[in-house]
């Protein structure tokens, strides 16, 4: 799935400076809001202020957010992220991981 092909309205404004300790990864300067639309709502949603949620609803519709939280946020978000954010935004139904192994709980201690 993915959102590469995303129209961006005219107006969008540059991610939040804010943001970029979370694109470490990344050039921050080169991440395109339209192409990297899944990596920049994952990241703002995992770790953005109140101030740079409100930009990623100002960039991307509610819309789309809400598919991304119900098609990717198992896998992308932390757990508990991922319940807040369905919860939040009353997704009931999601695409479920298809490993059946929680994350950090691959190995046996």
């Amino acid at each position: 799935m993915g959102h590469s092909s995303v129209q961006m309205p005219s107006s969008v404004t540059a991610i939040p400076r804010g943001l970029a300790p979370y694109f470490q990864e990344y050039d921050f300067d080169a991440l395109d809001a339209g192409s990297d639309a899944d990596l920049i709502i994952q990241r703002t949603l995992e770790y953005g202020t109140w101030d740079e949620v409100r930009w990623l609803f100002a960039t991307y519709s509610g819309k789309h957010i809400r598919t991304f939280v119900r098609e990717l946020g198992e896998r992308w978000l932390s757990k508990v992220t991922f319940n807040y954010w369905r919860k939040l935004l009353r997704i009931k139904r999601w695409q479920r991981s298809p490993f059946p192994t929680a994350r950090g709980e691959l190995w046996e201690r």
